[in-house]
């Protein structure tokens, strides 16, 4: 089913696309600027690191307010506003002459990024309950090729200057904020009702998913997987270099592929496994597969097994885009934006402290001296996560389903 509103879909593929290219296109010249900045390797990768906390920081003090914001608002403002300050953050960024600079462009750079909420929100907007869980599978795929596209493109434009990769990152921005201009119409109008002052509080905003029948339960879910998901990247390449040997070209290919198997099954799969099993069956089957996969990743003992489970592992991401399809079902239009900003918010706090532990679980564990030797052991706490998310989401569906959800 198409409405008027349909064109905004393919903005916020692309807004949601280009941010992850923005994300993936500083990752293999980012070390070398931050050395460049600072004359001292050592403190070099000590800044990298509060640079990657910086931009997940901003993110989740702001996800909310945007969220809030954008139903107040609408969704238009807030999403074109956000695209005109990634584009700056990147155009900041190109152009910093010191480290203090670039801090700055990150922290803008995550104020920016913060509104996939207000994204997911604008989703829900404009699907019916039919189509909800097909249309967040489009925003998995942007994620997908994003993973692909931006660590290629960075990688090659790097190759002619250090700074080159983020102009071309606020350019690809610009040229979305005017491309938002002129398809993107407003899927929610401005909302005059008095809201409580404290859904502008950053982290005070998180609270709202407990205004809602079954929210909670489900944002649990939601939270277990994505700090399932960020064990996952943390360690990704670490894993690869020390058990497989694989070089950055290497660890470059793989996450290639796995971005393409991705975004495969985000755009041809889901679609047919919901319209056979329905949006529930689909949660607890992706994230049995996710329970699998994440096992399997961490028992291959050659670099061919890793790509055999790829594809259980990509499965494993039907279940996010069904379970943002039975939150927005459970949330009433008007609290569309405070939700899914809080989520981003809950997201951006898993991005802080998922890869602390699992970089603190794969340095106590994958050496080969330590007293127990397990390379894998980031892998197979993720899968504890699938578990945990399983056990509370089937615990979660003793009670009625809202009017409207697909079970």
């Amino acid at each position: 089913m198409t409405t008027p509103r349909s064109p905004g879909l393919p903005f916020i593929f692309v807004t949601l696309l280009i941010d992850l290219i923005g994300f993936g296109v500083v990752i293999p010249v980012g070390p070398q600027l931050v050395t460049q900045l600072t004359g001292n390797p050592l403190l070099a990768a000590h800044n990298l690191g509060f640079l990657i906390a910086m931009f997940s920081l901003a993110q989740l003090l702001t996800a909310p307010v945007l969220g809030t914001l954008s139903d107040r608002l609408g969704r238009r403002p807030v999403l074109l506003a956000s695209t005109l300050l990634t584009a700056a953050s990147y155009g900041l960024a190109a152009l910093a002459p010191s480290l203090a600079w670039l801090f700055l462009a990150r922290a803008l750079g995550g104020i920016g990024g913060a509104t996939i909420g207000v994204a997911n929100a604008y989703i829900a907007d404009v699907s019916t309950p039919q189509t909800r869980a097909r249309n967040f599978g489009l925003a998995g795929a942007a994620f997908g090729l994003g993973l692909i596209v931006g660590p290629a493109l960075g990688g090659l434009l790097g190759q002619y200057g250090l700074r080159l990769p983020y102009g071309v990152a606020a350019a690809l921005a610009l040229l979305n904020f005017v491309y938002g201009l002129v398809v993107l119409p407003e899927s929610r109008p401005r909302n005059q009702a008095p809201v409580a002052l404290s859904s502008f509080v950053p982290l005070r905003a998180l609270s709202v998913l407990g205004h809602f029948p079954g929210l909670p339960v489900l944002a649990a879910v939601i939270t277990c997987m994505n700090l399932a998901q960020q064990f996952l990247t943390s360690t990704w390449v670490l894993h690869g270099t020390l058990r497989y040997g694989w070089t950055t070209g290497t660890n470059g290919v793989s996450l290639a592929v796995a971005g393409v198997v991705s975004a495969f099954v985000q755009v041809a799969l889901l679609p047919r496994v919901l319209a056979r099993l329905g949006t529930e069956r689909t949660v607890t089957l992706g994230i049995v597969l996710g329970v699998l996969g994440y096992v399997a990743y961490g028992l291959s003992s050659s670099a061919w097994m890793v790509y055999a489970t790829m594809p259980i592992g990509a499965l494993a991401g039907i279940a996010a885009p069904a379970l943002q399809a039975l939150i927005a079902g459970r949330t009433p239009p008007e609290a569309q934006g405070a939700v899914q900003g809080a989520l981003s918010g809950v997201g951006s706090l898993c991005a802080i402290a998922g890869p602390l532990l699992s970089t603190a679980l794969f340095s106590s564990f994958a050496a080969s001296d330590a007293p127990m030797h397990l390379p894998g052991v980031a892998f197979f706490a993720g899968a504890v996560c699938f578990v945990a998310g399983l056990v509370i989401f089937l615990a979660s569906r003793s009670g009625p389903a809202p009017q409207g959800e697909t079970a």
